[in-house]
């Protein structure tokens, strides 16, 4: 990785990614626990207010079937009516918020009267909890709409009624007890909601009794065809994400049916609240994530733009480890590294390989003529040639010492090299340079060849060997010219043919002809015909 300034880079962003993953993780986790805890709470809350309304709507029940049965006891009507008074209502009568029970006729008067020993004179026929018990018998307790009572005042208050039958089942008046509002505005407000919380209290058929926050318009409205209410509706508890149609405001609400009673609470608890703390430790732990992550990204691509810098250098060091200073071709170092390679690879493919030694003419002479300065001038620009001239990104040039230079073809043959190697030749001829102590009056190159086509090697030294040794050849045959190695070899297994067959050759002092014996052929030619053999 050391090596790789990208690696580092991506290494960097998959351990940021893998922070901010966790952190993400755990943000979610501690979402899902600020939830339940608030789902907890708000159960809790609706919990206690439930079985404290149940409870207190049942002791009122009580009161009233107390009297009911009171009233069916012989001779209870006919006490005197302090008396009755006393056998009838209970001290839960007088409890806070508690109104008035009373003992309605068949005709909606007030006969009988828990705050007073003379009823006072008013008719009730208009209430909807006498209506509802005159024309039902199957009723049981009635739980009214909010009213404004007509006998003490004490704010909007709802009754809770039963019917009075005669021993034959015909309607004989209500009883009935009426509660304060202000009850449940009370309750209400002892409950830890939040700023955003709400509480209600309703009808079965959607009528609101008690809201928090409180508002007067409210108090009566009625809730069906909303949403929320439907699903209240549905079942006798439950929760869900909802929007107040009352304020719009987005809540989580609980909700549950009192008891055996008409009636519906919901605790509700505002999203904003509920989130609120968990809003302020997200943005916390995500800004001490994003800047650990943007750290770590910061070190991360200052780490890799300085690993690029010296992977830049390494690499340059390298470059001019294994390149001539004047030249710019590969040195020595780097050619005896390529060759062994290409040695190798044509080995194990069987593939062709040739190996140009390249030797500047007489420059000895030049840099006594001209100086050394003008003889770097020239080696550089031989140098040039012989680059411009081996385009294959295979090939390779390299100055092999001094004034000479060498050429690894891969996958080249004879015909391939000499062509690569004429072209070099003529290159450096064409370059018109000056040279007096040169029989061509110019600077030129003599070329030597060796290819591994048919021919083998037994070592990668005798291949440079013979390279070498074709470089001589050409040098000794006049310089400026291309000799190839194979050439060399062919005329030589040539020679050395001819003696193998060649036995004798004998000239008569006394004759003019010449008699040579080939192995088994013998032939007798007149001198005159023979050609001269060298030596």
């Amino acid at each position: 990785m050391t090596q790789r300034p990208n690696a580092v880079i991506g290494a960097s962003v998959v351990i940021a990614g893998a922070i901010l993953a966790i952190a993400a993780w755990v943000l979610v986790e501690m979402r899902q626990d600020a939830l339940t805890r608030a789902q907890e709470a708000a159960t809790n809350v609706s919990l206690l207010v439930e079985r404290d309304t149940a409870r207190n709507l049942e002791v009122y029940d009580l009161s009233l079937q107390a009297v009911i049965e009171g009233l069916e006891h012989p001779g209870v009507r006919n006490l005197p009516p302090e008396l009755r008074r006393m056998v009838l209502f209970d001290r839960s009568a007088t409890a806070k918020d508690m109104g008035s029970l009373l003992v309605l006729d068949e005709a909606g008067n007030v006969s009988i009267d828990s705050k007073s020993e003379s009823p006072r004179r008013i008719n009730l026929a208009d209430r909807d909890y006498f209506t509802v018990h005159r024309d039902s018998s199957t009723v049981g307790l009635y739980v009214s709409h909010p009213f404004e009572p007509r006998l003490n005042g004490g704010g909007v208050s709802i009754a809770l009624s039963r019917r009075l039958s005669h021993p034959d089942g015909s309607f004989a008046g209500v009883v009935v007890g009426t509660l304060r509002l202000n009850y449940f505005r009370n309750l209400f407000a002892g409950m830890h909601l939040g700023a955003g919380g709400s509480m209600a209290l309703m009808l079965a058929d959607g009528t609101m009794l008690m809201r928090r926050p409180y508002d007067a318009k409210v108090i009566g409205r009625s809730l069906i065809g909303t949403a929320n209410y439907s699903r209240f509706t549905q079942a006798t508890s439950g929760d869900f994400f909802g929007t107040a149609a009352i304020d719009g405001v987005e809540r989580w609400y609980a909700f549950r049916h009192i008891g055996n009673f008409p009636l519906v609470l919901d605790v509700a608890l505002a999203t904003q609240d509920v989130y609120a703390e968990w809003h302020r430790r997200a943005w916390i732990i995500g800004s001490l994530i994003g800047v650990v992550d943007a750290l770590i990204l910061t070190l991360a691509a200052l780490f890799a733009q300085q690993l690029k810098r010296r992977l830049a250098m390494e690499t340059e060091l390298r470059s001019l480890a294994r390149t001539d200073g004047l030249t710019k071709l590969c040195n020595r170092r780097a050619f005896d590294e390529i060759i062994q390679t290409e040695w190798r690879r044509a080995l194990r493919g069987d593939a062709p390989l040739s190996l140009l030694m390249i030797d500047v003419d007489h420059f000895k002479s030049f840099n006594d003529l001209y100086g050394h300065s003008a003889g770097d001038d020239a080696l550089a620009a031989v140098a040039r040639c012989i680059g411009e001239n081996i385009r294959r990104p295979g090939d390779s040039a390299a100055r092999y010492g001094g004034e000479e230079f060498a050429v690894v073809l891969a996958d080249t043959g004879r015909d391939g090299a000499v062509r690569v190697a004429e072209r070099i030749r003529a290159a450096v001829q064409a370059l018109g340079r000056t040279h007096m102590a040169s029989m061509h009056q110019l600077v030129t190159v003599s070329i030597g060849i060796a290819c591994m086509t048919d021919r083998r090697f037994d070592a990668l030294r005798v291949f440079v060997n013979a390279a070498d040794g074709a470089l001589y050849d050409a040098k000794g045959g006049g310089r400026n010219r291309v000799v190839c190695e194979s050439d060399l070899a062919e005329a030589q297994d040539r020679v050395e043919a001819v003696n193998a067959h060649c036995i004798v050759a004998v000239i008569a002092p006394s004759s003019t002809s010449l008699a040579v014996v080939y192995g088994d052929y013998s032939a007798r030619r007149d001198s005159s015909s023979l050609c001269a053999f060298p030596g």
